[in-house]
């Protein structure tokens, strides 16, 4: 019978979350071998292995069959293509990690409190200077979707790798989506949540392979 393959997060509050939840289910982390290796065994469960990953990766993983089990965020999965829930399958939305992925604008901009305000400006902004406002994001497909979902046409999505709340301090780009849990980062950087602009409340979730839906191993994770 082959193992069971679980990912958990490599790093963080998510990594240190995600095994207080597992210890909470009499499911112990042990043999990870050090801060420099990312293999795990669950203790008196020999029918696992496990394996530290980046968050993304995990449902990556999933979705490719290499995984059968994974705690991440939902943001990053409702960030993909319709396909991957085809195969990663939400089991359990967990009581930690949560987030929203939300539409930020300079604290200036005074005329921009809504959606609608944006879809204005953006018209506006176009016209004086002879192009797309940039809004900078980490989540493209979930950022365009719900623009477009809000009548806002005239913008171009500029891929952030990081810090994006840096993004239009250096003129990189005009606004910017971003996952918060708390906005401090967003007011340290001038900028702030407009009243409608929550695109996803997102939290960590168990999410497993479907191949492994009937497993009994699932419902030691209830």
């Amino acid at each position: 019978m082959s193992k069971i393959k679980i990912g958990l997060p490599s790093k963080g509050r998510l990594k240190d979350e995600s095994l207080a939840f597992l210890k909470s289910k009499r499911l112990e982390v042990v043999n990870s071998f050090g801060d420099r290796n990312y293999f795990f065994n669950i203790k008196n469960k020999n029918e696992i292995e496990g394996i530290f990953l980046h968050a993304k990766e995990i449902i990556e993983r999933i979705n490719d069959g290499t995984l059968d089990i994974g705690i991440s965020g939902l943001d990053l999965l409702k960030e993909l293509p319709d396909v991957y829930s085809k195969n990663v399958k939400i089991f359990k939305k967990l009581n930690f990690g949560f987030a929203d992925l939300v539409v930020a604008v300079p604290k200036d901009w005074l005329d921009v409190q809504n959606m609608a305000d944006l879809e204005e400006v953006s018209f506006e902004f176009r016209e004086k200077y002879g192009r797309r406002m940039r809004v900078a994001t980490k989540y493209p497909n979930l950022t365009e979707s719900f623009f477009l979902s809000k009548g806002v046409s005239q913008f171009r999505v500029v891929p952030s790798l990081g810090a994006t709340e840096s993004y239009p301090f250096t003129g990189s780009s005009e606004l910017i989506t971003d996952i918060t849990s708390t906005g401090s980062t967003l007011k340290a950087n001038n900028l702030r949540i407009i009243n409608d602009g929550i695109i996803l409340k997102s939290s960590a979730c168990v999410f497993i392979s479907k191949k492994i839906m009937k497993n009994k191993f699932l419902n030691f994770l209830k």
